[in-house]
């Protein structure tokens, strides 16, 4: 189930838990993606508030937003780059993204194993994508006060085998939000170091997303080359005058 995109654009641009959360989960997609030069940029689900840092610099941003969510003109006060789409059929043609970044869209998805396969399609040659989703075993997805309390959160291990399955190549994972899920000014004021300290922890224990950055894996075709041969016109004309033997 696809949370609505008011309640989306009301926790991350209006509220400042959600601002807070938008800052630690763009600093972690920074550090692992700090250059986006001529790439051509795209984000599924509410993925809109991490992509800002590439306007600038990326030969084009797509924000892309399922219809069961809703669409958002974005960005504000530029010309809108946000475009409302089928959650599993994308208005690109067939490899013409470089990175893809994937927010509340895959935990949230009805068909995701559908989706996969269109996060597959889209990405060219090379291309990577980074999918963000809630850790099971974090406060996070307890807590139904963010949007990351929705849908069905994973563990490090179940995300992966699941990319996997779709022919995507594991290239590295992190994690972010090791501060609690709480408006409260002393969870909000200390919510910064306990990102530094949180990670120094075990992921899976403390932290409230991951963050897994895979590239497109294509398969070579593999086995022998078998030719197939026409029947011989005499020999099938033997044949009528002078059968073979077959084999019993």
């Amino acid at each position: 189930m696809h949370l609505d995109v008011q309640d989306l654009r009301n926790f991350y641009y209006r509220s400042t838990l959600g601002r807070a959360a938008q800052a630690a989960i763009r600093g972690q997609l920074l550090q692992i993606w700090p250059d986006a030069t001529n790439d051509t940029v795209a984000g599924f689900g509410f993925a809109a508030p991490l992509l800002r840092p590439y306007l600038d610099e990326a030969r084009r941003v797509i924000a892309l937003m399922p219809g069961p969510q809703g669409v958002m003109q974005w960005p504000a006060g530029q010309p809108n780059v946000s475009v409302l789409c089928e959650e599993t059929n994308w208005p690109i043609e067939t490899g013409r993204i470089d990175r893809l970044v994937v927010l509340h869209g895959l935990e949230t998805s009805e068909r995701p194993s559908h989706l996969l396969d269109e996060c597959w399609r889209v990405l060219g040659p090379g291309g990577r994508a980074i999918f963000i989703v809630p850790n099971r075993g974090g406060f996070w997805a307890r807590s139904d006060r963010t949007p990351f309390g929705y849908g069905r959160p994973y563990t490090l291990t179940q995300v992966e085998n699941q990319l996997r399955g779709h022919q995507f190549a594991i290239e590295q994972h992190t994690a972010a939000l090791y501060r609690l899920p709480s408006p409260r000014r002393f969870w909000l004021k200390s919510g910064a170091m306990m990102e530094r300290v949180g990670r120094r922890l075990p992921a899976m224990m403390a932290a409230g997303v991951f963050l897994v950055e895979v590239s497109k894996q294509t398969h070579p075709q593999k086995g022998h080359m078998i030719t197939s041969r026409a029947p011989n016109p005499i020999r099938v004309l033997e044949g009528l005058s002078n059968p073979s033997a077959e084999p019993a």
